[in-house]
């Protein structure tokens, strides 16, 4: 007679048979896409419900959506205009209104995008759902701030003697390889911010320093002319490329080369998946925010 030997069966083994998971497992990449685009719904209304819920904090409400970059183009385009002196670039307030209400875009999402993840504890702790839909939330909120300012940034443009034209239109599909590449970095910078809590006070230095070496309020080949190896480098920053492209679109008389929407689609293209493998990869280390 043959004895058989019952085994017994582990909690993970009975887990497998019938098809459970651990909670807050990190999903397969392409699952994981797939539940957040199944939850598209929730990162536009978590985004507009705060951008609605921040303007009504401040008595001007909405205005402060281009009050802001406004003053902003005015302090730095009357600072840096007497600095540069006859190197100013051509409609030079044109140039800055362009440079300074994009670049407004750029730091908003990474900024909001460092903090989607450490400041929604109680939501990362509280429910079951792919977090990269708070990072992206947060680059959507700056989408939707930046539509009216897009509005008045065309408007400060013919105010300042800029002729409308079809190639105005050309920022539409810019602000898509823009967007993209914004989502990239806010969600590097929100993964980064988990880690090392303390980025959120670097980050602002970052942005800083990005703003004043993208070339937002001069023009690199009049400031760095005498160095043609920096000047060759700018044609591979990706923010500088993005307002030379915008400013090639809507200002009258200055033009880019044209592989610049080459370039830019591929850091756009690169920094969104990139961004999106290295947030995923630490999809875990998110439901344990402190």
């Amino acid at each position: 007679m043959i004895n058989e030997v019952t085994r017994i069966m582990t909690a993970a083994e009975y887990a497998a048979q019938y098809g459970l998971h651990r909670v807050g497992a990190r999903p397969d990449l392409v699952s994981y896409l797939k539940q957040a685009w199944a939850r598209r719904d929730f990162a536009f209304e978590l985004a507009r419900s705060r951008l609605q819920a921040t303007n009504q904090r401040n008595r001007l409400g909405m205005l402060w959506v281009v009050i802001k970059p406004t003053m902003n183009a005015l302090m730095y385009g009357f600072i840096f205009g007497i600095l540069q002196g006859g190197n100013k670039p051509q409609d030079f307030p044109a140039f800055v209104v362009i440079g300074v209400f994009l670049f407004e875009f750029f730091t908003g999402s990474v900024n909001s995008g460092a903090k989607s993840i450490t400041g929604s504890a109680a939501l990362v702790q509280s429910l079951a759902f792919p977090r990269i839909t708070l990072p992206i939330a947060a680059v959507v909120q700056q989408f939707l701030t930046l539509v009216p300012m897009l509005g008045v940034m065309f408007v400060y443009c013919m105010i300042l003697g800029t002729t409308p034209k079809w190639s105005w239109l050309m920022v539409l599909p810019l602000l898509v390889l823009f967007t993209m590449f914004n989502t990239g970095m806010a969600l590097v910078c929100a993964r980064l911010t988990v880690h090392i809590r303390d980025f959120t006070q670097i980050l602002p230095l970052i942005t800083r320093i990005l703003f004043y070496t993208s070339g937002v309020l001069f023009g690199v080949d009049r400031i760095l002319n005498a160095f043609p190896v920096l000047v060759l480098m700018f044609d591979f920053h990706p923010i500088y490329q993005a307002l030379q492209i915008a400013r090639g679109s809507i200002m009258n008389g200055v033009e880019y080369p044209s592989f610049y929407w080459v370039v830019l689609s591929v850091w756009a293209l690169a920094a969104l998946i990139g961004g999106t493998v290295y947030f995923w990869a630490a999809e875990e280390r998110y439901g344990r925010v402190d």
